[in-house]
This record gives structure tokens, C-alpha cells and sequence, in this order.
């Protein structure tokens, strides 16, 4: 059964990002998401798991073990820093350049629920990564995998878990207790997903949808009428749910993710209960768009969480960059260069607004200790831990401090583009793990230079001080 007293504690609550290689800049693919946990901290490691792990898997949160198989890819992955209660390993590449994410937590409804009931005995997103990813070739391959788990063994919570290779990326959503349905992002679209059920109109009976089989029996159930059009139908309406908290906590995130996608929203309520699951951007998106996204607190807009505060000093609408990013990552596939280099895992830890995300190479055989080896209890030469308390100064006082945080991230953004810039013929594993450790090195120093700078002109402005004039 659930330990449920772990489970809340490790329970989290995120955002997702997708973009189709027709709408990159550079024709990759990006699957992205940040991971939230509570009000406390929850550290996080970033590390490379090697191949042929051993193949028996003990759930830390059910009672719930498995035989794996017996040959593993390798992969990147960012578990909890805090062990005994379940891996968390979020999301990585492996070393067929497949990516995944896990998990978007969504809900459904309580007809659903009554139907394909949630299995207290089973899977969730503590065990998806490491159940997965190591054993997939292709995102397709991923779906699958996942979707015959979920119907195997099932699985206490509802999910959204995206998928991704240099050609294509898929999201599956989790509907009941065994029951799921995926679809094949367009090549030209983009996702912005919270933390509601998110697949809308799709044709399932097209290539670019699998589901379980349950999927039909619930809507031919719940169905008003004898003719089904599964060519145009609106999962959505028999999955989701549409509460007043999704028009505050769920619906303005995706109304924020379009407007930076360049989308106009001029005349579109940010709590609509049906915005559109897939969108189709005129404009490209790059790395550093998605980073913007992730890190987006209605900035320039009325909801603005720094300048536009309601009178008991909380946001209008829930930010997607907020206290409770634990880890956020951008897991790119690049196109037209070798596959020893393709696969990119970006990083940042801590609060987006006031961090800076991070490329390393996925191709490795070990992760740099500074972020690999996080201790549970705050030490600031640990890149989470460090910026950490550089957020909790900044928020502070937001307009002091922010053009000097703007200005790390800018210096953060142009190393990691020269970083990928030299890096872009192939390369053997040992000098791309040497080229991680050099980027590790040089985000660490950049960011205690900041908290230097942060320290050294916030000091004069503390509440508790007198001036010197002896």
C-alpha cells in the first residue's frame, strides 16, 4: 500500500514545456519542465546512472517490485538529494538520445476515478524515470513501455509524462488507475501543460494516438449518444476537470506560456477552462525561450507577482518561476550534428526567476561532484544550496536586486551558448564528462560572484544599521 506520509512529502506539482523541431530555432527537439516540490526545500543531485543496472525494483512508497530487464541504456537523471523515499529521478537522456520527463501532476474526475479506480498498489512518478528510460530507443518506444506498465500494475496518482527523440516527442497523460491515452506532438506545435488533465481534441483512431483499451469503453459509457466521432473528440471533456482552482492555479500558466510563445492572448481570459492543448507558434523558440517560459511570473502583464499583488500580498494567478522550483530542466536533442553530442540536458536548480540554467552533455560517464553529490541540509558550495540562499536575497528586495541577477543569467546564457558552439564535432565520452566539469566550474564561480555582489551592496540597505559619521 501508499506510505502516504512519504508520499506527501515528496509529492510534486510542475510545468511542462514541449516544442516540435519545426518550431525550434535549430530544428532539435525540447521536452522541459520544472519540478516543485513544497513550502521547504527539496535538494536536488544531478546524475548518470550506467548501464546494465541490476534488474529486481523495490518501490520505496508501495509495495510494489519488479524484474527489469536485463540490459539498460545509461541515462542522466536529477533523483531527490533525500533518500528513503522513493528515487524521483524526474528526468534525463539516455544514451540513445531518448529523453523523458516524469511527471506533470494532473487531475481527472471523480466518473473516471469510479470507473478505472487509482491502485494504492501501484507505480507513480517516484518510479517512472527509473523503470523507463533505460530501456527505450525511441520516444514511441517510451509511450509503450509506460502504457503497458501503467496497465500491468497501475498506479496511485494521475500523470503527465512527455517523451522525446531527435525526430519526435509524445505525452502521455494517465486517466485511472490503469487506463492512459498519448499523443504524437505535431512537428509545428508547442505545449504549455499544468497541472490539470491536458490533451483536448485528437482523432483516436489516427497513428498519432495510442491509448489503453479502456479508454473507449469509458467514453461509450459516458457517452449522450449512439454516434461516437473519435475522429474530432474532446478528451478533455471526458477526462479532466474543470474546478474554480484551475482557473487561478492551472489555466493563467498556460495563458502565460502562449503569450511568450508570441501567441496573442490580447482578447483571451487567463482563466479559460478550455485553452488549447497544442498551439502552432509563427515565431521560432530557442533554449533561452523556454528558460523565459519556465521562469515566467506574469512579468509586464496585470498579474505581475513583484507589482501587482492583491491586498494580502498574494499573486493573482499561480507563476510558473516561484519559491517552489526545486529543479528545472530543458532536455534538448539537437539535429545535424553527431549523436555522441546531440543530446543536452539543461540545467537549473533552485527558483527560476534567480537562477540560471546550465547545458551539459548527456553523454558521459559521470556528472560533476558539485552537482552530483547535494547534501540534504543547506551548504553553499553546492550550486542548489547556493542558489538557494541567493534567492531568498533577492526576493527580498526584487527591484534592487534583479538587474544584477539579470545580468548572471545574461553572462550564463552567452558561456552555455559558446559552451555547445565548441562542442559541436564528436567527442569522446571522457572529454565530454571533462567539458561538463569545466561548465560546473564556471556556473559555480559566476554564481558566488553574485552573492558576492548580492552581500556586498545589499549589506547598506538592512533594516538594522546606522550610518557611520564619527
Amino acid at each position: 500500500m501508499l506510505k502516504q506520509a512519504q508520499y506527501q512529502a515528496s509529492r510534486k506539482s510542475c510545468t511542462t514545456v514541449l516544442v516540435g523541431k519545426a518550431v525550434t530555432a535549430d530544428g532539435s527537439t525540447m521536452i522541459a519542465r520544472n519540478e516543485d516540490g513544497g513550502e521547504t526545500p527539496l535538494p536536488q543531485r544531478f546524475v548518470w546512472i550506467e548501464a546494465n543496472q541490476p534488474n529486481t525494483y523495490q518501490s520505496e512508497l508501495t509495495d510494489f517490485a519488479m524484474t527489469l530487464p536485463e540490459k539498460s541504456f545509461s541515462y542522466t537523471s536529477t533523483p531527490d538529494a533525500i533518500t528513503g523515499s522513493g528515487i524521483w529521478a524526474a528526468g534525463g537522456i539516455n544514451s540513445q538520445n531518448v529523453a523523458m520527463t516524469a511527471s506533470e501532476t494532473i487531475t481527472t474526475n471523480e466518473q473516471v476515478l469510479a470507473f478505472d479506480p487509482l491502485n494504492d498498489a501501484g507505480i507513480g512518478e517516484a518510479d517512472f524515470t527509473t523503470l523507463v528510460l533505460p530501456y527505450i530507443d525511441s520516444a514511441r518506444a517510451g509511450v509503450e513501455r509506460l502504457g503497458a506498465l501503467l496497465e500491468a500494475y497501475g498506479t496511485y496518482e494521475s500523470n503527465g509524462i512527455a517523451f522525446a527523440d531527435r525526430e519526435e516527442i509524445w505525452y502521455l497523460e494517465t486517466i485511472g488507475g490503469h487506463s492512459w491515452v498519448a499523443v504524437k506532438i505535431p512537428d509545428n506545435a508547442a505545449v504549455l501543460a499544468s497541472n490539470r488533465f491536458n490533451i483536448d481534441v485528437v482523432n483516436l483512431n489516427g497513428p498519432d494516438v495510442l491509448y489503453a483499451d479502456a479508454v473507449k469503453s469509458f467514453i461509450e459509457q459516458q457517452s449522450q449518444t449512439d454516434v461516437i466521432d473519435y475522429e474530432h473528440i474532446n478528451l478533455r471533456h471526458y477526462f479532466g476537470s474543470y474546478l474554480d482552482k484551475d482557473k487561478v492555479y492551472n489555466n493563467p500558466r498556460v495563458w502565460l506560456g502562449h503569450k511568450l510563445m508570441g501567441l496573442d492572448v490580447s482578447n483571451v481570459d487567463p482563466t479559460e477552462q478550455d485553452l488549447p492543448f497544442l498551439v502552432y507558434p509563427d515565431q521560432k523558440l530557442g533554449v533561452h525561450d523556454v528558460e523565459s517560459i519556465l521562469s515566467a511570473y506574469y512579468a509586464d502583464t496585470d498579474f505581475d507577482v513583484y507589482h501587482n499583488e492583491t491586498e494580502t500580498g498574494t499573486p493573482v494567478y499561480r507563476p510558473i518561476g516561484m519559491n517552489r522550483n526545486e529543479e528545472s530542466h530543458i532536455l534538448q536533442l539537437r539535429a545535424d550534428v553527431p549523436d555522441s553530442v546531440a543530446g543536452i540536458h539543461w540545467l537549473g536548480f533552485g527558483p527560476n526567476v534567480f537562477n540560471a540554467f546550465v547545458p551539459y552533455f548527456a553523454n558521459v560517464n559521470d556528472t560533476p561532484a558539485v552537482i552530483r553529490d547535494t547534501p540534504g541540509q543547506a551548504d553553499v558550495q553546492y550550486p542548489y544550496w547556493l542558489m538557494r540562499n541567493i534567492a531568498m536575497i533577492a526576493d527580498a528586495d526584487f527591484d534592487f536586486y534583479q538587474p544584477m541577477v539579470q545580468s548572471f543569467q545574461e553572462r550564463m546564457q552567452h558561456a552555455g551558448d559558446l559552451f555547445l558552439a565548441e562542442n559541436q564535432l564528436a567527442i569522446s565520452v571522457a572529454e565530454l564528462t571533462t567539458q561538463n566539469q569545466q561548465m560546473a566550474d564556471k556556473y559555480l564561480q559566476a554564481a558566488n560572484a553574485l552573492l558576492n555582489e548580492l552581500l556586498n551592496k545589499g549589506t547598506g540597505r538592512m533594516h538594522l544599521r546606522f550610518p557611520m559619521a564619527d
